[in-house]
Formats: C-alpha cells, structure tokens, sequence
C-alpha cells in the first residue's frame, strides 16, 4: 500500500472521527444551563415548602437554598427566568433544527416494552449513543411535558389573581400546589434515572462534556 493511500485513509478515518459529534456545541451548553437552574429551583423550591408544608414531613435544611421562605423565593424565582428562557430556546431548537424529530421520534409501547426489558436484564446496547433506545426516546419526550406542567402549575400558584383561568384550570390554588409538587417529584425522579444512567455509560457523559 503506498503512502499516499495510507495518508488519504488516515485523513478520511480523520475526518470521519471528527464528523462523529453526538451532542453539538448549543445542546450540550443548554444542557448544563438547565441542570444548574433546576437544581436551583428544585433545592429552593424545598426551602418554599418547609414554609407551608403539603404532607406531614420538611425537607432537612442541609438540601434547601435560602434560608428561609424570602431568601428560598429570591433563588426560585431568579433560577425560574434562566430555566423558562434557556427552556424555551432549547425547545425551539430542538424542533427547528429536527432534532426531537430524530432523537425522540417514533415511540411505540411495543418498542418501550422490549427495551426496558433488556435495560433490567442489562442487555440493552449503548454502542451508538446518537440513536435513543425507545426507554430514553419515552423519558426525554415524558420530562418535556413535565416541564410545561411545572410550569403552569408554578404560574398558577405564583400569580393566582392574574393568571386566575389558569389556577381555576388546575382546580384552585391549593390543587395547583400539588400539581407542581408532584411535577417536582417526577423530575427529580427523572435526574436520579439520568445520573444512574451517566454513571453506567460513562462515555454519555463524556458526549455531553465534549460532545463526542
């Protein structure tokens, strides 16, 4: 084999690994954007409940952010803004660029079945981690829905008076905080499913760092 060709196969195995990016540049800094303003929102959002508890039990302070209830609302409320505006944008580019198309797109239930019954038996590949299983593919698009719902329901609770329809929607003010508190759990439900996973398959998260 002559050099030239050694040097056109290298260049090409080259230009091919390069080509290999899983996350690109604007997932991956949204990515950590979101995470540090939802743990943010999820921690001070702890503090606001140990203030007016829904069920008999309080967060331990050493979990909480701010404080006390002002301090708890000064963080949820300045993490609420970055999380809706990073939020947003991501989910714009998400369907302008077709990538929701391709990474959460088709779900069946046949699909979900197979695959978490090879994710409890650990035989699930993670070779190709551009491509979704049908388990992630359901998570993702799940925790997309969760998020318009904290959000709502956050709303409801913040603004009762102004945005009224919307609190009447979820059955009143007290329902509303529920509502949320329950979407709260689902995403922490979530993060917990989404580390265990990173943690497993160490190079998704390298992808995530570097995005290859």
């Amino acid at each position: 084999m002559s050099s030239t060709t050694i040097s056109e196969q290298a260049g090409a195995a080259g230009v091919s690994s390069a080509a290999k990016v899983i996350q690109p540049a604007w997932v991956r800094i949204m990515h950590w954007i979101n995470a540090a303003a939802m743990i943010a929102m999820i921690m001070s959002g702890w503090q606001i409940y140990n203030a007016s508890p829904l069920f008999d039990f309080q967060f331990s302070r050493n979990i909480t952010l701010g404080g006390w209830l002002g301090g708890g609302l000064l963080w949820h409320f300045a993490a609420m803004w970055v999380l809706v505006i990073n939020g947003v944008l991501y989910v714009a580019l998400g369907f302008a660029t077709g990538r929701f198309r391709r990474k959460l797109w088709p779900i069946s239930p046949r699909g979900v079945i197979s695959d978490l019954g090879k994710a409890l038996t650990f035989r699930l590949s993670h070779a190709d981690l551009s491509v979704y299983n049908y388990v992630q593919r359901l998570l993702y698009a799940g925790i997309l829905l969760v998020g318009v719902l904290i959000v709502l329901s956050g709303l409801s609770i913040w603004k009762p008076v102004q945005f009224q329809a919307l609190t009447a929607l979820f059955g009143g003010y007290d329902t509303a905080r529920y509502v949320h508190f329950a979407a709260m759990t689902a995403i922490c439900a979530f993060l917990v499913v989404h580390i265990l996973l990173a943690l497993l398959v160490p190079k998704s998260l390298r992808a995530m760092i570097i995005g290859r």
